[in-house]
């Protein structure tokens, strides 16, 4: 996956003239927050070097992440054009721009985020990659609303939105705060509400547990699991995804990094007002192919996990399985 022109120019244009060893400083120091989930009072984005740090080392992978999570909305729910859009601890706006990516049609954004140096970059970085983004079709450019505040002051005064979204943010709350946002972020759900984590095991685990806060209140899920019945997936094991992003010139020198790719890996959970037909199934790993076979690792739609070997001689549903990739969808 590659970052949209648009973005590409906007963190050209704001970070090109910052040091890249004030840059790898600070992405060290961000990263090393990100892998703890260090919990002690502050944001992780509690000031502009970290914000710079985090443009250059975390957005095109968080980028990629939201990006990936919304194609498997979309391959569920085709007939989802949302034109509004609500993203909840929105850091410099990274939700916006894969959003806008996947739904040229989004007209207004609102982007709650409780950190000012975050909001403040977000404020320019959005209002510089939308300049000239007019949607030909809707025949309108969009507007974005920042609003500064924490998640229970924030939330109470905002509307319904047809896209909700809330990227990587779990992390940073208190596990009691868990079920009051969910609660909050369903009543402002107007057509699909879209939660992504890092792909970790903690990561997964507070998936689960916002899976079953929005069943407990109605929601249908989209995507990925083919169903609503317990998570087969049982521990050391854990459900997670991986997105590749193509990385800038910027993004390899804060990380120090020679490769020119990055493998992002991540948990999400999208959930809407409406039902979506399940697949059959969805890949959970890799595939491992041999000679005239393949294994998929399968979700199923009636609730279980297992090893499916499929072999030349099944014709059609071998030549499906060979195209099939880690997150796929199994129709």
């Amino acid at each position: 996956m590659q970052l949209p022109p648009t973005l590409r120019a906007a963190l050209a244009d704001r970070l090109d003239a910052e040091s890249f060893d004030d840059l790898r400083l600070a992405g060290s120091r961000l990263s090393q927050r990100y892998r703890a989930e260090t919990r002690d009072g502050r944001q992780h984005l509690d000031g502009e070097a970290a914000v710079l740090a985090y443009l250059a080392a975390r957005m095109p992978a968080t980028f990629a992440a939201i990006r990936a999570s919304l194609d498997a909305v979309a391959g569920r729910r085709p007939d989802f054009v949302p034109v509004s859009l609500l993203d909840v601890g929105a850091g410099p706006g990274t939700a916006l721009f894969a959003a806008r990516d996947a739904y040229p049609g989004l007209t207004r954004a609102t982007l709650v985020e409780a950190s000012a140096p975050a909001m403040a970059v977000g404020e320019a970085l959005t209002r510089d990659g939308f300049a000239d983004t007019a949607d030909v079709d809707a025949g309108e450019a969009l507007h974005v609303d920042w609003v500064r505040g924490d998640l229970a002051t924030a939330l109470a005064a905002r509307a319904p939105a047809d896209l909700v979204t809330l990227g990587y943010v779990l992390d940073e709350l208190a596990p009691a705060q868990l079920a009051p946002l969910m609660a909050a972020l369903w009543r402002l759900t107007a057509g699909v509400l879209l939660i992504v984590e890092p792909g970790t095991p903690a990561g997964w685990q507070r998936i689960l547990l916002a899976r079953d806060a929005l069943l407990e209140a109605g929601a249908e899920i989209v995507a990925p699991c083919p169903h609503a019945r317990a998570c087969p997936v049982t521990a050391p094991d854990w459900c997670h995804f991986a997105e590749r992003v193509e990385r800038t010139r910027t993004h390899r020198l804060a990380k120090s990094a020679t490769v020119p790719f990055e493998d992002e890996k991540y948990a999400y959970l999208a959930v809407a007002r409406t039902p979506a037909a399940p697949p059959a199934a969805r890949v959970l790993a890799p595939a491992r192919k041999g000679s005239g076979k393949v294994t998929l690792k399968l979700c199923n739609d009636d609730g279980s996990l297992n090893d499916r070997l499929v072999t030349k001689r099944e014709g059609e549903l071998f030549r499906t399985a060979r195209r099939l990739d880690w997150g796929d969808a199994l129709e």
